[in-house]
């Protein structure tokens, strides 16, 4: 297939690793969490079965997670894309209300409402709520997708329709411990 022109002239275009989530001052923590997937490893590519569509399913990849630190009352999943030719590292999954006693999602279980009791979605990719798996424009070259999970000592207060900036505001003063997942995706 011939080089998709758009993402050819957006290739040098990212948001950047420094825009995540993980790097905003107010949610640092000790990496005291670690964050696997038994669908890939870290810094491998992500499957096929968890791309994202348009139309259709987006089945989320399962984690699992070591025990988080004492105090924790609710973990908080976010899932961005820092190669995203945007401003901003693209939303992939905003998820909280991950009970501390949790210790994995199950495949697919990010779906918007979630069959795990508790989990509330916020706005993630094109207005989405739940998991809005890897869709990185054709020939703009592999993308990361970074799986960060935080550990807060507090039970977080959401609107109905939240966003990244809600949450992050929210967690402000609370993150006590956290993870980190990356994978790769990438359309040729």
């Amino acid at each position: 297939m011939p080089a998709n022109p758009l993402g050819v002239l957006l290739r040098n275009r990212r948001a950047g690793e420094q825009s995540l989530a993980w790097h905003r001052p107010e949610l640092q923590a000790d990496a005291s969490i670690t964050l696997t997937s038994p669908a890939f490893d870290h810094r491998t590519p992500i499957p096929e079965r968890y791309r994202g569509r348009i139309r259709g399913t987006n089945v989320s990849p399962p984690l699992e997670w070591t025990v988080p630190p004492p105090g924790t009352e609710e973990l908080v999943l976010i899932a961005e894309d820092p190669d995203a030719p945007t401003k901003r590292p693209a939303v992939h999954v905003l998820t909280v209300g991950i009970g501390p006693s949790l210790q994995s999602i199950p495949e697919g279980a990010l779906v918007h409402p979630s069959p795990v009791r508790g989990l509330r979605h916020g706005r993630a990719a094109l207005g989405r709520r739940g998991y809005a798996g890897p869709l990185p424009v054709r020939s703009h070259g592999p993308h990361s997708y970074v799986f960060q999970l935080y550990a807060v000592d507090t039970a977080l207060e959401m609107p109905e329709s939240f966003g990244l900036d809600d949450v992050i505001a929210a967690m402000r003063g609370h993150v006590i411990g956290r993870g980190r997942l990356d994978g790769t995706y990438e359309i040729s």
